[in-house]
């Protein structure tokens, strides 16, 4: 439900930030669009929280610490990717890397207690940074920013940080995931196996049936004859869906393989193919 309501707060956010421009001159302050997205999801998930009736749970995770709702909060990272700019924003330890040219680019910064900048936000809010298996908000909550957890506002904030990246001809791919993921998979291993899955185009088609193969990058390091063939713009479509997903689950796999102890959560976007 997060997940789709915040994406619909974010658009109608955009919506409101470009009403009565021209859609051409529209150039929206994302960092404004962003935390008003945020708030108005940690506002709902807040209310959510507090608007259970008849006995039942306010939430999924309320059938497993009754009437403790206000315990439950979410990382949340969002990506709006353009033709031109990749907009991310961050409220979390969650993370959005960016693949250009088989080099991985991280466009959000990791909100742990410990971060010089989030442990003085929270110590000029009053609030105490406890070291108990790692650096936690009160010794409970190992990230300073989220969706949700009311009890520890206004230490964890859902305030998110904004990046605005602008895209490049050689850009591969955008991963968004959870920290279960980069608890035990670095940036530069993350976008390996995503160009991987890119070279292979996913498991070989069935017997006697023929798919169309794009042309792809070549390995980290690789040198080619020609050099103009790296990146190729306008990858057909269902062969880019699958290669993403394929890439996804894989990630997900090898976190829960190498043991991560958290939740894994790994999106994939294909940004070898324009935006219509």
């Amino acid at each position: 439900m997060c997940q789709d309501r915040m994406h619909e707060l974010v658009v109608d956010a955009y919506k409101k930030a470009v009403s009565g421009k021209e859609a051409a001159a529209a150039a929206p302050a994302w960092k404004d669009v962003m935390e008003k997205g945020f708030a108005r999801m940690d506002d709902e998930a807040t209310i959510w929280a507090k608007s259970r009736t008849g006995g039942e749970p306010a939430c999924r995770c309320e059938l497993q610490t009754p009437a403790r709702c206000d315990h439950v909060g979410s990382t949340a990272v969002v990506a709006v990717v353009g033709p031109n700019r990749v907009v991310v924003a961050n409220s979390g330890d969650s993370r959005a890397v960016l693949c250009r040219a088989g080099v991985p680019v991280p466009l959000s910064v990791d909100h742990k207690p410990d971060r010089p900048d989030e442990l003085e936000r929270i110590k000029a809010a009053g609030g105490r940074v406890i070291y108990w298996d790692g650096a936690r908000v009160l010794g409970v909550l190992a990230m300073s920013r989220a969706i949700g957890d009311g009890y520890l506002k206004p230490y964890v904030t859902s305030e998110p940080e904004v990046t605005v990246t602008e895209r490049a001809d050689d850009d591969e791919c955008l991963i968004l995931a959870s920290d279960g993921l980069w608890d035990v998979v670095t940036n530069e291993m993350a976008c390996e196996v995503v160009r991987a899955c890119f070279r292979s185009n996913g498991p070989p088609s069935p017997p006697g049936c023929s798919r169309p193969k794009a042309v792809l990058p070549p390995p980290a390091g690789a040198s080619g004859g020609g050099g103009g063939d790296t990146v190729v713009k306008g990858v057909d479509k269902a062969e880019s869906d699958k290669a993403c997903a394929d890439a996804a689950l894989l990630l997900a796999k090898l976190a829960i393989a190498r043991r991560s102890a958290d939740n894994v959560s790994v999106v994939v976007v294909d940004l070898r193919r324009p935006v219509p």
